[in-house]
């Protein structure tokens, strides 16, 4: 029979997606595959220079930011699917027959192949290249090459959660001299957003500038998740486009859609958001080494005395508790993992000044309102939230995430909205959902007595800090160890001669601070240190009076007495693990390594006698 260690699972364990309904506990999870094509523009101007020196055109810049996002998608979500299309070409590749469009790249995942396909359209070889194969600069139907894309979509099998067209043109009128064409293009562009696809405008720098309201106001549609001042500003370089589709193509999924209650009568809806997510290395994948194939590992329970396999129904689970092994039944471990129904429930309010950095555990999570369980519960949430920030109070409450899951206690701390000047949202609001600990995650340390420092040392410290002061960001600091795995898998994947070598960005930059200090530090060292130190010199061994580093502890022996009862109490265990290998050696039982063995070979020895 198994113990407990394995019994409860951990809310960041559980990531295989589940298809549930809103009613089952509140929870809301995708499932499906997240798709996105690339419409580029291959109309000759997308082609032509501007005249200011080593910029690139815009085709040039639409390849490149394609290639970083497959490139980026390989590394995050290779789950997604991606497609590239061009129109206004010579030649026409596309399945039902229009002409100058040509599908480069069907709805697939990401992989090398393609980002390679890519990459031999990059420069001014790629210009030629492009020319050669594709020709560029035709007339073309916007309807046709929506349908296309519309086309894709539905040739795809898999279930989608979310479908996207990105479009890069610098064509701010492309059916200016003919108004039949554009009607049809607004007609299949609506068809598209009531069938759920979203399109989006990613323009560029156009020579006199670019004109959304001639043409493609009426065409792009905003999806229900974003709220980004991206949209009417063109791009000029390949920062501000790499920028914006960064925005726009990943989904902002809530974790779940869960009710905050605020007493039995009143209800709202919410979404919980995750905004940190710890970047890890992927785990390998086992092959067979034959034929490259994943292996898949599965586990069987075999009975010890008859080797015969066992089924889920045919084993139980136990806890042994004064020595004695408590069963369980399997309805009986259900119900106790279940300790509330999913949700949050207020507790009461707390000042926001209770909140220490201290009683940090975890990233917080994001909490806003959802319209999908409760009507009315945004109204509800912006004025609980404008409340908590008028009188700067923080909302307790008690949260379980889900079914399985026993509950935390968290803090809603209000946060205001943020715009910059370009009246920009920086900082949504809403309340963060910040973890609190319980009385057992608290440590009580000694510290010991500290020498205090005079106000001179006090002052110099002060002013070198000041010095060394900046403004910190955490997206301006990348972690190396992960970037540099990265790249050396992508020239392993593309083949390239040796990895591009990631630049370690949290070392500190020494000359700068030096030259920033002056003096202060020698000053400092004066009045901290004595005359005749020396950093680099080696330290002294102290002398140990009474117990040395290498002086064995003294053996602890048990009486029969003693570990008769601790055993009848239940507190053998908490003998350590070298005084029970002596009890062990006493009696001469054969105990194992493990504490749980020599625990074992004890409670049989005395229960039998």
């Amino acid at each position: 029979m198994s113990g407990w260690e394995s019994y409860y699972k951990n809310e960041d364990d559980e990531e295989e997606e589940q298809e549930e309904g809103l009613e089952a506990g509140g929870e809301y999870t995708y499932s499906g595959k997240d798709s996105l094509i690339f419409l580029v523009d291959a109309s000759r101007a997308m082609f032509i220079k501007s005249e200011v020196e080593d910029e690139l055109t815009p085709f040039d810049m639409s390849i490149q930011c394609i290639q970083s996002v497959y490139t980026n998608k390989i590394i995050s979500s290779d789950r997604d699917l991606l497609a590239v299309v061009f129109y206004g070409t010579e030649k026409d590749k596309n399945s039902v027959n229009f002409k100058n469009i040509y599908v480069l790249q069907e709805l697939d995942n990401p992989g090398a192949k393609r980002v390679l396909e890519l990459a031999q359209f990059k420069g001014q070889q790629g210009k030629k290249r492009f020319q050669d194969q594709l020709g560029y600069g035709c007339d073309y139907s916007l309807s046709e090459v929506l349908w296309v894309c519309a086309n894709l979509f539905s040739d795809v099998q898999f279930k989608m959660s979310h479908k996207r067209i990105m479009l890069f043109t610098n064509e701010d009128d492309p059916h200016g001299n003919d108004s039949a064409k554009a009607s049809r293009a607004r007609t299949k562009a609506g068809d598209l957003r009531d069938t759920g696809i979203f399109l989006d405008l990613l323009h560029l720098k156009k020579h006199g500038g670019f004109d959304i309201s001639l043409f493609y106001r009426d065409i792009i549609s905003v999806a229900e998740d974003e709220d980004l001042g991206v949209h009417f500003e063109e791009s000029s370089k390949l920062e501000d486009l790499l920028r914006k589709v960064r925005a726009k193509e990943t989904k902002k999924r809530a974790l779940s859609r869960l009710k905050l209650k605020l007493s039995k009568d009143i209800v709202l809806t919410v979404g919980i958001y995750n905004m940190v997510q710890k970047a890890l290395k992927p785990p390998p994948i086992r092959l067979y080494r034959e034929t490259n194939e994943p292996v898949k590992t599965k586990t069987r329970t075999f009975n010890v005395n008859t080797g015969s396999l066992l089924l889920p129904s045919d084993t139980k689970r136990s806890q042994i508790y004064g020595s004695r092994q408590i069963v369980l039944e399997k309805e009986e471990t259900e119900q106790l993992k279940r300790f509330d129904e999913p949700g949050l429930v207020l507790i009461g309010f707390k000042p926001l000044i209770m909140l220490k950095k201290h009683h940090h555990l975890r990233p917080s999570l994001f909490v806003y309102p959802e319209e999908s369980l409760v009507n009315g519960s945004s109204t509800l949430f912006s004025a609980l939230l404008t409340k908590c920030l008028e009188k700067e109070v923080m909302a307790v409450c008690r949260y379980t995430p889900r079914q399985n899951i026993p509950p935390y206690f968290v803090a809603l701390m209000p946060q205001e909205e943020q715009l910059d000047d370009q009246k920009i949202q920086v900082t949504p609001p809403g309340f963060l959902l910040v973890f609190l600990p319980y009385a057992d995650d608290k440590r009580k340390v000694v510290f010991t007595e500290k020498v205090t420092a005079n106000p001179e040392q006090v002052d110099k410290m002060k002013a070198i800090v000041q010095k060394l002061r900046f403004k910190y960001k955490s997206d301006s600091f990348e972690n190396p160890v992960l970037q540099q795995h990265f790249r050396n898998l992508e020239a392993l994947a593309l083949d390239l001669t040796e990895p591009e070598q990631a630049v370690d960005l949290i070392l500190p930059k020494i000359e700068a601070m030096d030259q920033r200090l002056g003096s202060l530090v020698d000053e400092f060292k004066e009045l901290v240190y004595p005359p005749d130190y020396n950093p680099e010199g080696k330290v002294s061994k102290r002398k140990q009076d009474d117990e040395g580093s290498g002086s064995k502890r003294p053996k602890v022996e048990l009486s029969e007495a003693e570990l008769r009862a601790h055993i009848s109490k239940g507190t053998l265990g908490k003998l350590t693990v070298p005084m029970l290998k002596e009890a062990c050696r006493v009696y001469g039982l054969k105990g194992g390594m493990r504490k749980q063995d020599l625990l074992d070979a004890l409670t049989n020895h005395f229960q039998n006698d």
